[in-house]
């Protein structure tokens, strides 16, 4: 049986895409899976810092496509999950180094060995969003819930269909309960309506999370961590288990309304 491909993307810079590769690859393997992580962001690497294996790069993703290492040379084998693996981006090159084609090859190769491949795209919408999603047979988009964020993620939403790699599915990073019930953030259910797309996650805002990535251990290790507990249940449910949304909101029924709103499809 062939892996999947699920790449992880966003419009907006800053919303926590690599983190969410970091850890969503980090959960898969927690749970068995042969898991390989690809940095895609080629010139401004950092998923290899959040996964604390930066001193212990030799080649990266531009050495394998060029042809100066084979591909499990730049397989970084994470030693605390033996299943779980890091193919690095280049620092000193930059993205037109890689092709769409070039990623789809490469996704190919790893689909025979790995039952998951992340990758984590670059922001923005130009070569290195389209090199990300070659390979993609699954497109998850970040947003946060503020204005900005989410017209960036419904502009990569119609790019991903527009490439025929649709449906994507929606994270929501950084919610403030307090702040929504404050009407300072917008909502799920106001953020689902905007985008029309199925919700596969929601992370709430968690100084944990900067801690761990400051100390390259992804939060999903971390079982006292609300952000940990969302990127462990989001990785389950890419592998197709069905998994209760978390009740970030102490507003009675919230949770009921959103799982209504999404059996709905947002009508």
């Amino acid at each position: 049986m062939s892996g999947k491909v699920i790449t992880i993307t966003s419009g907006k810079g800053g919303v926590g895409k690599t983190t969410a590769a970091a850890n969503i690859g980090a959960a898969l393997a927690m749970q068995g899976y042969k898991v390989t992580c690809i940095d895609a962001d080629i010139g401004l690497r950092n998923l290899d810092v959040i996964l604390g294996l930066e001193n212990r790069i030799v080649y990266d993703l531009v050495d394998i496509i060029e042809g100066r290492c084979r591909l499990r040379q730049a397989m970084i084998r994470d030693k605390r999950l033996p299943e779980l693996y890091l193919i690095p981006a280049a620092q000193t090159r930059d993205k037109s180094a890689v092709s769409p084609s070039d990623m789809a090859r490469l996704g190919d190769e790893l689909k025979a060995e790995m039952d998951y491949v992340i990758v984590d795209s670059p922001a923005g919408i130009e070569r290195g969003f389209r090199n990300a999603i070659a390979p993609a047979d699954q497109v998850v988009i970040i947003t946060n819930p503020e204005v900005s964020a989410v017209r960036d993620a419904d502009r990569i939403i119609g790019l991903v269909e527009a490439e025929e790699k649709g449906p994507a599915t929606l994270i929501i990073n950084r919610i403030n309960a307090q702040m929504v019930q404050r009407g300072e953030m917008l909502g799920a259910e106001d953020i689902l309506e905007l985008l029309a797309v199925d919700l596969i996650g929601m992370v709430p805002e968690d100084s944990n999370v900067i801690v761990s990535s400051n100390r390259g251990m992804p939060v999903a290790f971390d079982d006292k961590s609300k952000a940990g507990e969302a990127f462990r249940n989001i990785a389950k449910r890419l592998a197709g288990e069905e998994v209760p949304f978390m009740d970030l909101d102490a507003t009675p029924g919230l949770m009921d309304r959103l799982s209504r709103f999404m059996r709905s499809g947002g009508n």
